[in-house]
């Protein structure tokens, strides 16, 4: 059986790799499956445990630490951890599929670093700051702290855009869609 490969999107909160991730898992063609990730934040009102992120509690994420469970994991705010687990992703892979991630910044990285044959990093580049924070604002899911807090991550998140395969600057959804789809389609057929 052929092994499958890794599509990492990243970009800074609000950029728009969520929506880029969903549209291409209605794909079938690609054969992806979504790698979910563990998360130890709130759940937010509109997400699904097990679909959108395991929820577990802070204690419970560091003692996975501990066991080494994680390809990837990262503090992103005090006790707000976010991580991959090695088990998800051999499993998906285990299934024939090509793995699709929807993760932070240095996440996508690491992911990258452990995997850098078979994998396809892409950063998803808000238009402007700017922009950035009309996004943050008008989702009405956060205080305006912890906007702030997002947009000062945005800024230095934005630095590792160049350690990227690929960058889509998503100005245009319908565009950014296009762009992600093909990119995505020729790295799985060049490398099958």
């Amino acid at each position: 059986m052929k092994q499958g490969k890794l599509i990492i999107f990243s970009a800074p909160s609000g950029s728009g790799k969520t929506t880029l991730v969903h549209h291409l898992l209605q794909q079938p063609e690609l054969n992806l499956a979504f790698s979910v990730s563990v998360a130890s934040r709130e759940k937010r009102p509109n997400e699904v445990d097990g679909k959108d992120y395991y929820f577990i509690s802070p204690e419970e994420f560091q003692q996975k630490i501990i066991e080494e469970a994680f390809v990837e994991w990262e503090e992103v705010y005090k006790n707000n951890y976010y991580g991959t687990l090695k088990s998800e992703v051999k499993r998906l892979l285990n299934e024939g599929k090509n793995v699709i991630f929807d993760i932070d910044v240095k996440g996508g990285l690491n992911i990258k670093k452990q995997y850098p044959d078979n994998s396809l990093a892409i950063f998803v580049q808000p238009p402007s700051i700017t922009e950035l924070k009309h996004r943050l604002e008008t989702r009405q899911t956060e205080t305006p702290e912890k906007i702030k807090m997002r947009i000062d991550k945005a800024d230095e998140e934005m630095q590792y855009a160049k350690d990227f395969d690929v960058i889509i600057i998503n100005d245009d959804l319908e565009k950014a869609k296009e762009e992600a789809y093909h990119t995505v389609k020729s790295f799985l057929e060049k490398h099958s």
